[in-house]
């Protein structure tokens, strides 16, 4: 089995670290666009241009399922990759996770770069699924790009900001940017009122993991023999891991085994 995932950058990595766990034994294909990232601040057809050559370069690697591990690329470049992979190659969108966070009662916030915060797209989703609870949507300027250089200080300053922005009353947040997964329990401490009950996060890694497995017919089966391997592409090429990527848990994971050769 082997599964594909694609971002400008390290987004990625929770979704891939969601199915290293789903699937130890699973060889891991991830694809990287160095040379264009952040994806965010592009036009959308700048993005679907760029989206498409990294998912080609992945989709090159033969694998079973491509993971679209960015919000922004699934916003604006969904439709096109599917439209040029499927059927023969199935492809998994990130969308936040409005609706489960709904479920829960609310009030939620959704954490969102400022590209998507307020954007048509995100609207919609409220409208669709909020179902009547209270949301607010938090721009988080600078939290993504802080995570993607693992510049802690800046880190804590973008959440502590966004935190600041978020509603005293929220019992339930959404990451709605696949690099906010990385940096979860920072965005608990920093939210998390002491006087309140224990706050719910809403990530979308772990679903889309399973969503991808669901779509090749494959079980998870996490006690499988961890003997997955993990190629990088950068741009195409092979590479490592950006030492970024090492900060966080869910690189440290995925870099415990050895790219393909």
């Amino acid at each position: 089995m082997k599964i594909a995932l694609m971002d400008s950058g390290i987004g990625l990595l929770a979704a891939a670290a969601a199915v290293r766990r789903l699937r130890p034994d699973a060889d891991l294909v991830l694809s990287l666009d160095p040379a264009g990232m952040p994806w965010g601040p592009r036009t959308p057809e700048d993005l679907t241009e760029r989206a498409l050559a990294v998912a080609e370069a992945a989709a090159a690697r033969r694998p079973d399922a491509l993971i679209v591990g960015c919000n922004s690329a699934s916003v604006h470049a969904l439709t096109t990759l599917r439209a040029r992979f499927e059927p023969d190659l199935p492809v998994i969108g990130t969308v936040p996770a409005i609706k489960p966070a709904a479920a829960g009662g609310g009030p939620v916030a959704i954490w969102a770069t400022p590209a998507t915060t307020g954007s048509p797209y995100q609207r919609n989703l409220i409208r669709e699924f909020a179902q009547g609870v209270p949301v607010a949507e938090v721009p988080c300027p600078g939290l993504a790009e802080a995570v993607e250089q693992a510049d802690q200080a800046v880190i804590d300053e973008a959440v502590r900001a966004a935190a600041a922005r978020t509603p005293e009353d929220v019992t339930t947040v959404v990451l709605g940017c696949t690099h906010y997964e990385l940096v979860a329990d920072r965005v608990r401490a920093a939210v998390q009122r002491p006087d309140r009950p224990p706050l719910v996060l809403h990530g979308s890694a772990g679903a889309v993991a399973t969503q991808a497995l669901r779509r090749i017919g494959a079980r998870p089966e996490p006690e499988a023999p961890a003997e997955g391997t993990v190629t990088v592409l950068l741009n195409g090429r092979e590479g490592a891991l950006p030492a970024s990527a090492l900060a966080y848990a869910e690189g440290r994971l995925l870099a415990q085994t050895s790219p393909v050769r």
